[in-house]
């Protein structure tokens, strides 16, 4: 796969490149800032694009308004952002820009929380294959900003933690082996889940989990932190 890097972090950039590339993928491009992003991907193609949040010269935002625009110029491109902070400001926007079938896929993973060298390359060939894939932190802080809305306070603990692994990309029968419940059970608490916040059910992963946080995004608000299972 052609990957694309956007981090600042000369030992980080550098360490995703040599893992990249043990990993049989092609790193096509290893920028420390957005300067020569958009040229850089009109001109390397590349098949996936991973960049930091907070980029030169500021330090806060450029790289997910760079993410965003990357979203609007090439809907098809997957993104992977890969940062130490949810964004609040964007990353809701971020995520709701997912809608529709000639989205890439995306992800948002969270740098700290990043422990197995194997789930993540997992991660970015699964985002690279389609799925969209959601640290639970930031599922959850989008969860947990609106619990006092009426449709989210319809939600069991149980649904919270259902809902928070469709955030996170995983199928029916992975939910069912994580939470050790049945694949029907699973599939019960998913409808009960998009009739309580009247969504229409989807069988893509993809779109319903965009379907899922574009109805979070749509209501506004900000949020906090942390996420576990429930029983």
């Amino acid at each position: 796969m052609r990957i694309l890097i956007c981090e600042d972090s000369v030992l980080l950039r550098e360490g995703l490149v040599r893992l990249l590339q043990l990993s049989g993928h092609e790193v096509v491009a290893a920028l420390a800032d957005t300067d020569a992003l958009t040229e850089s991907v009109a001109e390397l193609a590349p098949e996936l694009c991973i960049l930091d949040v907070r980029l030169p010269p500021t330090f806060t935002d450029e790289g997910i308004r760079a993410a965003l625009a990357l979203r609007r110029e090439r809907p098809s491109l997957p993104v992977l952002v890969l940062s130490q902070y949810v964004e609040e400001q964007y990353a809701a926007e971020l995520i709701g820009s997912g809608g529709g079938t000639d989205r890439g896929a995306l992800g948002y993973l969270l740098k700290d929380r990043v422990t197995d060298i194997d789930e993540f390359l997992d991660a970015v060939q699964r985002i690279a294959d389609g799925a969209t894939v959601l640290d639970p932190e930031v599922v959850m802080q989008l969860l947990t900003r609106r619990r006092q809305d009426d449709k989210m306070r319809r939600l069991t603990d149980r649904e919270r933690t259902v809902l928070a692994g469709v955030a996170e990309g995983r199928s029916n029968q992975s939910l069912a082996e994580l939470l050790h419940l049945s694949p029907a059970t699973v599939e019960k608490h998913i409808t009960s889940i998009f009739q309580k916040l009247d969504l229409d059910q989807d069988e893509t992963g993809n779109r319903r989990v965009l379907a899922v946080l574009a109805h979070l995004e749509s209501n506004g608000g900000h949020t906090q932190t942390r996420t576990g299972t429930a029983s």
